[in-house]
């Protein structure tokens, strides 16, 4: 059976923002095993606090393995699959406004910089990302205050991936009124066929 987990941001929840709860839905009604999980402490994500609950989460991936994250949850999941055996491969990954730079508007609390500090300057293998799927679809918006735009072009030039800009979704959360995401779906559909 294709399972598919939904990898949540920083301060996030499985409950917090819509759309996973929209995506688990749609996706369970197409036959799909769902998980969305609590990643631990996500006001003060931390790798190696992350990394592990992943790992647990997802112990023998394989290419019935799917991904579809948020913000911080891409670059979680990218270091997990980083950190995966050679030879093991996996269905693909969508990512939802994922990141490796921030924009200064993104820091909404004062030690907001030092907990992204780790996640901002730990490199990622994207050679070895890479070797465990060539199926990546990156996502973003065009008036994200979390995320540079510009960042599409790492995630398409390091990852192949295939890039979507969406027209005014802000970082597709709750507070932004973003309650379902059809281009994530259409895209999780298309990469399990």
């Amino acid at each position: 059976m294709k399972k598919v987990f939904i990898v949540h941001g920083w301060a996030s929840s499985s409950e917090k923002d819509p759309i996973y709860g929209w995506l688990k839905a749609e996706l369970e009604a197409k036959g799909f095993e769902v998980s969305v999980p609590d990643l631990p402490n996500s006001e003060e994500p931390k790798i190696d606090e992350w990394m592990p609950f992943i790992k647990n989460l997802v112990p023998n991936p394989d290419e019935q393995t799917f991904f579809i994250t948020h913000s911080l949850g891409g670059q979680a999941t990218l270091r997990y699959l980083e950190s995966l055996p050679e030879n093991t491969k996996i269905g693909g990954v969508v990512m939802i406004a994922p990141w490796v730079h921030l924009l200064d508007t993104s820091y909404e609390e004062e030690n907001d910089k030092e907990i992204a500090k780790p996640w901002l300057e730990t490199p990622i293998d994207w050679e070895k990302v890479k070797s465990h799927t060539d199926k990546f679809v990156a996502i973003f918006s065009d008036n994200d205050f979390c995320v540079p735009l510009s960042d599409k072009d790492i995630f398409k030039g390091l990852l192949g991936a295939e890039i979507i800009v969406e027209d005014n979704k802000g970082h597709f959360t709750d507070e932004d009124n973003i309650t379902e995401i059809p281009s994530a779906l259409n895209a999780l559909l298309e990469m399990a066929k």
